[in-house]
């Protein structure tokens, strides 16, 4: 409207109160044209209704990366494959410690109580070489997970396992006959240990465990060996039943363990290459490892207990082989 000096774009004329304005032109033609249909309301940024489509938006993205983060986070105190395991405790910590466990680095919490576990932990880990480091007790909190750490960890690089070929080889080396032990479905590691610890203690060469299903050389593993898992190889097989049969055919005698077996073991031959395979106390050997084997040999039972522990079992067998080369 001429005259009309509060509207967008008008110019009054200096000198007069009323006069000519000048219009846009119709170069803000396209500022008139029509917006087009209101969008709905979770579309309007200022909009309630969007806000709160915004916030479930992002608390559904902050969960789902949160179970992805726990998905992929190891259990503290355990390893995974490939990574280096954390020891948390200090009971545990000096077991690993007096047992010769190949550990990278001694992590304290700042302002831990002193005692004798920590002392000797500081000590033996001082005197062996490895690293000793002090860190903030929220830092060693990240690193363990939350998990009860006492103010002390021992960080242990992942074990090297051997080849199956590189036991048959160290069998050669020893000239002696063969003493190998494999295991199937043995998913303890305290059992894994206990087994390494005999096997080294009645002069067998080796342990072989499969690749999956199986328990691995861990810190528990390490402990219970007593060191023995550092002087022993431990071989990973790729398939457990077609390593039994490769060693069969290079002339060992492959002797399976269970309860019910057919073959007393007063009466096995113990003096020949020979190699002892150790199935779970629950579910015993799988099927295709028992029909792999020459033969399965039971331990006589003088009491009404069933069956023995399978690291006990294993110790035993191992012990009675050993005595016949003995002889």
């Amino acid at each position: 409207m001429a005259g009309n000096s509060q509207r967008r774009g008008a110019i009054r004329k200096t000198g007069t109160k009323k006069g000519q304005v000048v219009g846009s032109g119709g170069k803000r033609r396209r500022g008139l044209e029509g917006k087009g249909a209101t969008p709905p309301a979770v579309e309007r940024t200022k909009h309630p209704a969007a806000k709160r489509a915004k916030a479930a938006a992002k608390a559904a993205t902050s969960a789902s990366n949160a179970r992805a983060r726990n998905a992929s986070r190891p259990i503290a105190g355990r390893k995974d494959n490939e990574g280096p395991e954390l020891v948390l405790g200090r009971n545990p910590v000096v077991e690993c410690l007096r047992a010769g466990v190949p550990a990278t680095a001694l992590y304290v919490a700042v302002g831990t109580e002193n005692d004798e576990r920590l002392t000797e932990a500081v000590k033996i880990a001082a005197d062996t070489g490895i690293t000793i480091l002090e860190l903030p007790r929220t830092d060693l909190d990240k690193m363990s997970h939350n998990a009860m750490h006492q103010g002390l960890a021992l960080q242990v690089p992942p074990y090297r396992y051997a080849h199956p070929d590189d036991l048959v080889d160290r069998v050669r080396a020893s000239g002696e006959p063969a003493m190998l032990v494999a295991l199937d479905n043995i998913t303890d590691p305290r059992n894994l240990g206990a087994v390494i610890r005999s096997v080294a203690a009645f002069g067998g060469q080796g342990v072989v465990i499969p690749q999956r299903r199986s328990a691995s050389v861990t810190a528990v593993a390490w402990r219970t060996s007593a060191g023995a898992a550092a002087r022993l190889p431990v071989a990973r097989a790729t398939n457990l039943t077609r390593t039994l049969k490769d060693w069969a055919d290079q002339g060992y005698q492959i002797v399976g363990l269970d309860a019910g077996g057919d073959t007393d073991l007063d009466a096995f031959d113990g003096t020949a290459p020979t190699v002892i395979v150790v199935g779970s106390e629950g579910k015993g050997l799988s099927r295709l490892v028992r029909e792999t084997c020459d033969a399965i040999i039971s331990i006589p039972m003088a009491g009404p207990v069933e069956s023995l522990n399978a690291s006990v079992a294993a110790g035993v067998v191992l012990a009675d082989l050993a005595r016949q080369r003995r002889v």
